[in-house]
């Protein structure tokens, strides 16, 4: 990078440049939500006690109460929890941004090159230091060093886009705001009119599902409050639900599975909407040769028992399927 090309970055975008790799960064701070000005009272920033819902459901069938009892144990919604990442949410949204997602399903972008401090986990994978497999993921660099990878990003984190840049894109985490330098293979960017007004809140915990609809700032719907089944940790081929805020990204009627460990199909889950690597949420599954969906299970509620799944009812599923609109469409799994 050139001298003068650095003075005008310096100056007109308000940036600096890494003088290991030539990479221009951003200083800390400058991509504050909440901006100051005449505007400053709409866009001020929200608390999980500004955040108001209501329930107006748009599908009532096997609805859950707030808190009811599973095998003499209360469970319940976590709804101050769901506040303050729905606070998160909105919070994010106030400034214009360019949001993009973490793509690497079953490796289609190119498998991610080890980062610094790997260890391989009990399904014999190379995780790094959070636990983030390799697998489906997308390696994420430090700012002051683009050779080797730090952290994994996985498949369906949503990011924040702060800069573009030779080969890569700097990008922010909308928790907890780090930056990092990702390849651009592994992201894809979302239009700039996304916004993210339906989220799908999992519980794996409590074993139960809701979806929520923002209808004015700080104000959202309740959709549904639901039973569920997540993951379980049954190595070599079950795994937990990920913990975190993902993007729906793909849908599929029919989501065809195979049999642990084989090519031969094992059935089929009815109303699938994948949201981070293999894990969708979707209805009842149906096992081969069997054809016909199923719309509900005894197991819904209980125990975790899916692969990294999500399973609802059948209808339910549906509901999602056709209610939240692609890409624009978060999922909130919490515990």
């Amino acid at each position: 990078m050139t001298l003068l090309y650095s003075i005008f970055l310096s100056l007109v975008l308000g940036t600096s440049t890494n003088e290991t790799t030539g990479i221009p960064f951003f200083p800390e701070g400058q991509y504050s939500p909440v901006p100051s000005g005449p505007d400053e009272e709409k866009r001020s920033t929200l608390t999980a006690h500004d955040i108001q819902l209501s329930d107006s459901l748009l599908y009532d069938k096997y609805t859950l109460q707030n808190q009811y009892l599973y095998n003499k144990q209360e469970r319940s919604f976590k709804w101050e929890q769901i506040q303050e990442k729905l606070a998160l949410i909105e919070n994010m949204q106030q400034d214009e941004r360019i949001w993009g997602v973490i793509q690497n399903y079953k490796n289609r972008n190119r498998e991610s090159p080890l980062v610094k401090k790997f260890a391989r986990n009990k399904y014999g994978r190379v995780a790094d230091t959070l636990g983030t497999e390799r697998y489906q993921s997308a390696p994420l660099y430090a700012e002051n060093d683009t050779i080797k990878p730090t952290l994994y990003g996985r498949d369906g984190a949503l990011y924040h886009l702060c800069a573009e840049t030779g080969k890569f894109y700097l990008i922010e985490d909308i928790q907890e705001q780090q930056r990092w330098y990702v390849p651009k293979r592994y992201l894809r960017l979302l239009p700039d009119s996304t916004v993210f007004h339906h989220v799908v809140v999992v519980n794996r915990k409590d074993q139960n599902i809701a979806t929520l609809e923002r209808y004015a700032k700080g104000k959202w719907w309740i959709r549904s409050k639901n039973p569920a089944t997540t993951g379980r940790n049954k190595p070599p081929y079950a795994q937990p639900t990920p913990l975190g805020i993902f993007l729906i990204q793909e849908q599929k009627k029919r989501m065809i599975y195979l049999k642990d460990g084989s090519a031969e199909r094992g059935g089929f889950a009815p109303y699938a909407s994948r949201f981070t690597c293999g894990a969708y949420v979707h209805g009842i599954p149906v096992q081969a040769p069997k054809k016909s969906m199923i719309e509900y299970s005894w197991s819904l509620g209980t125990t975790p028992r899916s692969h990294m799944c999500v399973r609802s009812a059948t209808s339910h599923a549906k509901f999602i399927y056709e209610w939240a609109p692609l890409r624009q469409s978060l999922v909130l799994v919490i515990e």
